[in-house]
């Protein structure tokens, strides 16, 4: 079993879905299905500084195409 400590000394990678939707992946690992390795490749706190910069709209990319579509329409 792992500690806290112990778990922040791993690397991990930036990951990426279709969706535009941003994680976390252990860097010795090839990214699951669907997602696809982008931005910085570190320790955790490194990973998460970027995602939080980087993906500012959480929003699916699905939904935030059809919510501009809808005001296109409307417009």
């Amino acid at each position: 079993m792992r500690d806290d400590d112990e778990e922040d000394k791993r690397l991990y990678k930036v990951v990426v879905n279709h969706e535009e939707q941003y994680s976390i992946w252990f860097a010795d690992r090839d990214p699951p299905a669907g997602w696809r390795v982008v931005g910085t490749s570190g320790p955790k706190a490194d990973c998460l500084a970027y995602i939080k910069e980087v993906w500012t709209d959480m929003r699916p990319l699905s939904l935030r195409k059809a919510m501009e579509a809808n005001v296109k329409q409307e417009a």
